[in-house]
């Protein structure tokens, strides 16, 4: 198990990462969420023993993880850490690559291992290619099978799939977080991407200023998020007063994700003009003037602009909110 108890770092005088604990079992997927320079990358490397801690303590197995101050090499060896600068051998091949730190004394073993990773990230037709002759994509996912050779006990990912081209990014995924399930590896994520995090992860940390605002599954987080802040790193979101749909609630403020507003003109809902509307393939995205503000909408088909339409959302969701 991983304890990270209230640990603390800060360049220079700016407060990077502000008593940030938490646990992590072996096996488990924790997802880091937040926006840029909230201190996701910073905890990684506070955690792979890159940085000397202000204060707090971290510990592995109940071995105490110290930083560059006590090692000569920063790191641990029962741990890999994929960051956003790829440790890789552009003159070599991908399969040289992968099996770079692998025993050549067991040759057959070493390279069933290469070749097992190479699948993993869909490279095999790749393998006897120099890294110095693939897209940015390809190099990322040649650095993801190498810190996966030596299948460490944890693995530590710093915006893992930043440079892979969309429509592989979902068969990587599967592949990848299916892989270190099945290995029973612990995994922290530092990302952006909730596609990487909602399918997942075990439990989603959201981080603010260098502080943990928010710790829970997936599920609570995304259906019951606390904040405005955290609901935005999700989805488009609006702020509204829950009274604005059903006066018997109180005036106060609540999330609403767009496809939770719904447009139906049979109702008694309220009603908006549509100023705006986008297509997004599987749906539409609509904004809709509605008193002195301007809803998010998702909506299965288009609707003209300057189109009036009652919109509405279900007592259940709004409840849930308050």
């Amino acid at each position: 198990m991983l304890v990270v108890e209230e640990i603390s770092f800060a360049y220079l005088n700016n407060v990077t990462l502000n008593k940030i604990s938490f646990n992590l079992e072996r096996g488990q997927h924790l997802a880091v969420m937040g926006e840029s320079g909230c201190g996701k990358s910073t905890l990684l490397k506070a955690i792979y023993g890159l940085l000397d801690l202000s204060d707090g303590s971290i510990f592995c197995n109940d071995e105490q993880l110290l930083g560059p101050e006590h090692h000569l090499v920063p790191g641990h060896p029962f741990m890999k850490f994929l960051t956003q600068e790829l440790n890789i051998m552009p003159y070599t091949t991908v399969f040289e690559n992968v099996a770079e730190h692998l025993s050549r004394f067991y040759m057959q073993e070493r390279e069933e291992r290469a070749l097992e990773l190479i699948e993993v990230v869909d490279l095999t037709a790749f393998k006897d290619v120099k890294v110095i002759n693939l897209s940015g994509g390809q190099k990322q996912r040649v650095a993801l099978a190498k810190v996966l050779a030596k299948e460490p006990e944890i693995l530590l990912l710093d915006e893992p799939f930043s440079q892979i081209d969309h429509f592989r990014k979902n068969e990587l995924r599967y592949r990848l977080f299916g892989y270190l399930k099945s290995k029973n590896i612990s995994c922290i994520t530092a990302t952006h991407d909730r596609n990487d995090v909602l399918p997942f992860a075990d439990e989603v940390i959201i981080m603010r200023d260098g502080k943990i605002i928010s710790k829970n599954t997936p599920l609570e987080i995304f259906n019951t998020p606390k904040d405005i802040y955290t609901a935005s790193l999700f989805s488009e979101v609006n702020e509204i007063p829950a009274n604005l749909f059903d006066e018997r609630l109180p005036n106060t403020k609540v999330i609403l994700y767009p496809n939770e507003i719904i447009i139906n003109d049979n109702s008694d809902g309220i009603d908006g003009i549509v100023s705006k509307c986008y297509y997004f393939g599987d749906s539409y995205v609509l904004k809709v003037a509605i008193k002195d503000q301007e809803l998010t909408i998702k909506n299965t088909v288009p609707i003209t602009v300057n189109t009036t339409i009652k919109i509405q959302c279900s007592l259940d969701i709004l409840k849930s909110r308050l």
